[in-house]
């Protein structure tokens, strides 16, 4: 498995379009928050840093819409926390009490609903800032920890939000990369012959709700005129329309056909990088094999500039089982008791200096045991790669700095390769997270150079004792089974293809987003029986269990692209609603499984 895992990691560090411009944005905003902090005299910049890190996406909409949600979230929590305090602070047990409440709660919301990560977060502000109260004298002392509290997320956030203004990159432009880069690739694979369908699985992966979301800000925005965000919305549907056709290309389409498919790509791709409009393409002969012809239809409707907006379905806020699966009420209350346990743990021994044990918990618990323990092994190994370069910066680098602007190009340099592993795919991204969080705990404390090692230390005992206390809570209380997930996964990404398949054959080639929801079902499907192997043996599913799944995965990704372009005989049709049956019988022998907040902090 370690040789697999230093393969896989390899791979991760490849250059892709776009992370070196977000990693040294990352760097660059990260080294600014640094530096306010320690002229400012802002307390834990080091917490500062870490939310850029985490929260900067390439997109600079999103990124500041985050930014200003995050404000006015923090400045309404801090608000009602001094209820709170005023409430609690004589009564240690109702404070406990307090914080168990608050937890649950919002961990649960962020299970449940599309609140997601937020729920966490919000849980982890509360019950860390009502912990300080056992280290805060009464009075003023109490109004001022609120105060710095709001600082700490405020400052970082306000900077993140301008920054972006200037030097962020706009959703059109990364629009335009994305279906600039689905040419490209769709002209690659059919020069490639044979081996192009494997070259297309990457991207089809990726769906195409990430996308649609950027064409809504960028319309809600206005970063572009109506026609033009309309034009772009279908731009990501037509390449992805595309790009499943090409999959479909039968052995039997000639050279020619399929060299002049290419060109077309490359056509199209330079007038979308170019920001001009591409001449309209002849259609292909209709001798040519439906997937061409499908493929042909797809560039021509990108090539037209008058364009409608395409429907985007938006989820419900509370999932359909927020109140009958027992597994969101479960999640929340492991994460509490992981969390409260740390809390008194460190209270009952007056070491204040490890509370970032209480924040592991909300950070690292995950719906299922074997996300929870992949994600703790990413959070070891980047805490000792990530304290190992601040204890190293301590000994060799900051006795020779005097400013803080010496401070500022530390933090710059050494958070580009953490932000270079954070921009990766999801199976190695929290390690980098953790690395820039490691550093920064080490070596950002006080307000200016430091060469403190007792704080240092004290934070990362905190950190390795919170992950195994989530080991010890997710492995022994209610674990929850990856092959559950999986075989839910595999229903949405079937369930998909039934409606699909109910389809009349003219109409499926428009139903992009069935197609493009079922992809990415059956990418996250193959990530969790990857994730397997860091479950504990009593619950890991027998070898044979995860190799019939894979092949379900392998032949539902086949049956995707055939049922997107072919005319759907009944066998078919019945053969897919059986296969989309069959996963939830299986797993209704246990609760549906929930995947767990992944936490911003």
């Amino acid at each position: 498995m370690l040789r697999e895992l230093f393969q896989g990691f390899s791979q991760e560090l490849a250059p892709f379009p776009g992370r070196f411009a977000l990693t040294w944005r990352i760097a660059l905003l990260s080294a600014l928050v640094a530096g306010v902090a320690m002229v400012y005299e802002i307390i834990e910049p080091a917490i500062g840093c870490y939310l850029i890190i985490y929260l900067m996406k390439p997109n600079a909409a999103e990124t500041i819409v985050m930014g200003i949600g995050a404000l006015v979230l923090v400045t309404i929590v801090v608000a009602g926390m001094f209820g709170l305090a005023n409430l609690t602070i004589e009564s240690p047990p109702l404070r406990l009490a307090t914080m168990a409440f608050f937890s649950f709660l919002f961990v649960y919301l962020g299970s449940a609903s599309r609140l997601g990560p937020l729920g966490s977060d919000i849980a982890l502000v509360i019950v860390f800032v009502l912990s300080l109260l056992s280290f805060t004298p009464f009075g003023e002392a109490v109004d001022r920890v609120f105060l710095y509290a709001w600082q700490m997320v405020a400052m970082p956030m306000a900077m993140m939000v301008g920054f972006n203004m200037v030097l962020g990159r706009p959703p059109q432009s990364l629009l335009r990369e994305t279906i600039g880069e689905r040419l490209r690739a769709a002209a690659a694979a059919l020069l490639d012959g044979d081996g192009g369908p494997a070259r297309l699985k990457p991207i089809l992966a990726e769906g195409n709700a990430e996308h649609n979301q950027r064409a809504l800000l960028a319309r809600a925005l206005h970063y572009v005129p109506d026609a033009e965000s309309a034009w772009l919305a279908r731009g990501v549907e037509n390449s992805y329309r595309l790009l499943l056709a090409i999959s479909a290309l039968p052995a039997s389409v000639t050279q020619e056909w399929r060299g002049q498919l290419a060109a077309r790509c490359t056509e199209l791709a330079e007038a979308v990088a170019a920001r001009r409009e591409a001449a309209p393409f002849a259609p292909i002969p209709e001798t040519a094999p439906g997937a061409a012809q499908e493929a042909s239809s797809a560039l021509q409707d990108m090539a037209r500039r008058d364009q409608s907006w395409p429907k985007m379905p938006q989820p419900p806020f509370f999932s359909p089982d927020a109140l009958s699966n027992p597994n969101h009420q479960r999640l929340a209350l492991k994460t509490t008791a992981a969390a409260l346990a740390c809390y008194m743990i460190y209270t009952g021994l007056q070491w204040q200096g490890i509370e970032t044990a209480m924040v592991t918990c909300y950070v690292a618990a995950l719906g299922t045991t074997g996300e929870t323990v992949h994600k703790l092994a990413l959070r070891i190994a980047g805490c000792l790669v990530g304290a190992a370069m601040g204890i190293g910066s301590i000994l060799f680098l900051i006795p020779h700095m005097t400013s803080v602007g010496s401070l500022m190009a530390l933090v710059f340099l050494a958070l580009l390769p953490a932000a270079w592993i954070s921009t990766g795919s999801e199976r190695f991204a929290y390690g980098g997270v953790q690395i820039g969080l490691a550093f920064l705990l080490t070596v950002l404390h006080g307000f200016g150079p430091s060469l403190d090692m007792d704080t240092a230390t004290n934070r990362i005992i905190g950190i390795l004792l919170g992950n195994v206390m989530i080991y010890l809570v997710f492995t022994r209380i209610w674990p929850v089974g990856l092959v559950t997930t999986l075989r839910h996964q595999l229903s949405d990404a079937l369930q998909a293809l039934s409606r699909l398949a109910l389809l009349a054959p003219g109409q499926r080639s428009a139903a992009v987003n069935e197609a493009s929801q079922a992809m990415t079902s059956l990418d996250a499907a193959r990530l969790s029986i990857e994730y397997t192997k860091f479950e504990p043996r009593g619950i890991r599913p027998d070898p044979h269990e995860t190799e019939r799944l894979g092949r379900l995965v392998d032949e539902a990704e086949k049956l995707t692209v055939r049922l997107f372009l072919s005319d759907g005989p009944p066998a078919e049709v019945e053969r897919l609603r059986q296969l989309a049956a069959a996963p939830v019988a299986e797993a209704a022998a246990g609760a549906p499984p929930v995947r767990g907040p992944r936490s911003a902090l």
